[in-house]
Formats: C-alpha cells, structure tokens, sequence
C-alpha cells in the first residue's frame, strides 16, 4: 500500500474539474494541488515557456513526496508531456493519452476538439489520435477567450453563451467533442445546448476511469487533508473553487 500523495498541477481554476472526478473515485487518495495563477494563461506560452514552468511544478510535487504526478491542463500535456517524461522517474500523466484510448474504444469516426491556441498549434491531439486510429477525421478549433472566461467565473452568462456558440458554429456531423483544456468542462452546460446531439468528452472523467484501470497501489486509509497551493490570485480561486466543488477550501500560496 502506498500511502503517498497524488500531484495534480493545472494553470489555474480549470484542473479542479479532474480534481472533482478523482476525489470522487478515490476518496481515500490525499491530493496535492497546485495552481500556477501566477502565470496564467498556459494557451498563450510558447512551447520551451511552458517546459520550463512545468518543470517546476513538477519539482515542486516532487518535493511533497507524491507517488505520481497528473497534469491536469491541456496545453501543458500537449506541449510538456513527452520532454518531462523523459526527464523524471516518477509516473506522469496527462489528459491526452487516457482520452485517445477512450475515442478509439468507442469507434468514433468524426470527432471535434476544442482547446487553447498553443495546444491546437501543436498538433498533439492530432498526432496522438491518428498514431492510434485509422481512418478518422478531426476537426479542431481553438478557443483562446474560453479559459480567462473560466478564471473570472462567467462560465454562464449571455457573454459565455455568445462566444460559445461563434466557437461551435463549424462543428457540423461530429459524433464526439473533446474538451482539451480542463477549464472547458466549466462550460459543458452551454455546449450540450450548441451540440445536443454529440457526445460532449470531459477529460477529467476519462482520466478517472483510466487510474480506476492503471492505480493498483492504493491508499486504504481515510485521509481529508488535501492540500492546495497557488502561486497567486487567492481570491477568485477560492470563489470558484467553491462552485466547482460544492466545499470550501483552505489554499496556500507558495513563490516556485
């Protein structure tokens, strides 16, 4: 039995929605949040920038002693993944690979992705899907104004509904949408409404499912303390946190 802590680390907000689906499946994992408000956003960051400041998140959950290490944001996974892999011993996940795995289970043949610039500049989505799935098509769009939306909480408003469906307007005869920024799921609501016939894909459900099938070495004890830092921006975090997570939350800032 492995007692340590899980890593979670997000750009802000929007990695508390995989932090919701874990908890709720392992109630007994303590998890050590990290969000990096201080340099929010992620999507906007060349590719050596968001190396680099994952690198130190990285390190800081390191420093915690976590026994595994989950990005939960979009771009870092996309832009990061492989580099830190490389890098660190420790198990590090992110929200690409579970998802492809899901899509290609379910025999999807046209599929829409929506994330920030920086991830759908990088083509990763893309790459990793058609490395495993044959005869597919992909349509992507960038969604730059969604993320910042989430950070000040106007996830459903006229605002919000507007933007999201000038997003969405080209996303015709898709059986499946991938939310590849984990702030998107804030807005599952209003997409459903945009795209009521499409399986709307939340990430941090299918990385759940996917530690349910890969976690083997489990904490059996009861443990509540889950511990959050953020390197900025304390209010509108816990303001927001509390709406995602229906509790309130103690966080602590920390300079990495």
């Amino acid at each position: 039995m492995d007692n340590r802590p899980i890593g979670m680390f997000d750009s802000g907000v929007g990695g508390l929605t995989v932090y919701k689906e874990i908890k709720k499946a392992f109630p007994n994992e303590k998890i050590i949040y990290l969000g990096d408000t201080k340099r929010f956003p992620y999507g906007s960051k060349t590719k050596d920038s968001i190396i680099d400041i994952s690198k130190q998140c990285i390190d800081f959950l390191i420093s915690k002693n976590v026994k595994l290490i989950i990005i939960a944001c979009g771009t870092a996974t996309s832009q990061a993944l492989d580099t830190l892999k490389s890098i660190y011993d420790i198990p590090i996940i992110g929200i690409i690979n579970p998802t492809v795995a899901y899509v290609k289970d379910k025999k999807y043949t046209n599929i829409g992705i929506i994330a920030t610039r920086g991830t759908i500049n990088s083509k990763s989505w893309d790459k990793k899907i058609k490395e495993s799935i044959n005869n597919i098509n992909i349509y992507n769009k960038a969604c730059p104004l969604l993320a910042p939306l989430a950070e000040e909480g106007w996830n459903d408003n006229k605002i919000a509904k507007l933007i999201i469906k000038e997003y969405l307007k080209d996303f015709n005869n898709i059986e499946a949408l991938v939310l590849g920024c984990t702030h998107y799921p804030l807005f599952e609501k209003i997409i459903k409404k945009e795209l009521p016939n499409t399986n709307i894909i939340n990430t941090g459900k299918i990385m759940t499912n996917y530690l349910k099938s890969t976690l083997f070495d489990r904490n059996t004890k009861t443990i509540k303390t889950d511990i959050f830092y953020l390197t900025d921006n304390e209010e509108n975090f816990i303001e927001l946190s509390y709406k995602i997570l229906n509790k309130k939350i103690k966080v602590k800032l920390i300079e990495i």
